[in-house]
């Protein structure tokens, strides 16, 4: 019980765990709740980014792992110049929209090519490197958890874009939100559950 345990906090911890939720989460709330308030890109922009700068000076401070906190702000600032270029509230979550079609398409291109995505992070986290490739229930148990993320990415796509073509800043930032805690940890719970399934295929001693 306890080895499926720390398995399972590499599995989170690789597809980005509670301190990258927060990291990447806080300056999209901020955003929405300072726009809210005063109907003004501008305060709302300057809030996200300072957030997202705070967060990244806390982790250095406290010498812990700032990989989610630099990709967080590099990401709040990317969403932050797409909205100031075209002064429209909506385009802060353009990025966003991207980023879940970049990583959909990895992730189902990696599928059909029978190279899981789940499968190349975690597999070597796990001690099996990619040895799962060989073992036909193992490998079938990646492609199976990489397929609920190719579902989570789209989805998040099909519902959110036609909310952006809308221009409803405030409906497309509160389900931007819901659809991204909650599907996240969803889609890796789900995934562990998959994983856990199959049998690992331990590394052997030469």
């Amino acid at each position: 019980m306890s080895e499926h345990n720390q398995d399972r906090d590499k599995v989170m911890g690789a597809l980005g765990g509670a301190r990258g939720l927060i990291d990447s989460g806080l300056p999209s709330i901020l955003f929405l709740i300072v726009f809210n308030i005063g109907k003004d890109l501008t305060p709302a922009l300057v809030g996200a980014v300072s957030i997202s700068v705070f967060l990244a000076i806390i982790r250095l401070a406290k010498k812990d792992t700032i990989q989610h906190a630099v990709s967080g702000l590099i990401g709040v600032l990317i969403c932050a110049y797409f909205a100031n270029k075209s002064g429209n509230p909506s385009d802060f979550y353009i990025p966003k929209l991207l980023t879940n079609l970049g990583y959909g398409t990895v992730y189902l291109i990696g599928n059909l090519a029978g190279w899981p995505i789940l499968g190349v992070i975690i597999g070597p986290l796990l001690g099996e490197n990619f040895l799962w490739r060989k073992d036909p229930v193992r490998k079938k148990a990646y492609i199976r958890a990489s397929w609920i993320w190719v579902g989570m990415f789209f989805i998040r796509i099909l519902v959110q874009y036609p909310i952006y073509l809308s221009g409803n800043v405030n409906l497309l930032g509160t389900v931007n939100l819901l659809m991204g805690y909650p599907l996240f940890i969803a889609a890796a719970y789900l995934s562990w559950l998959v994983i856990k399934s199959a049998p690992p295929v331990h590394k052997t001693e030469d």
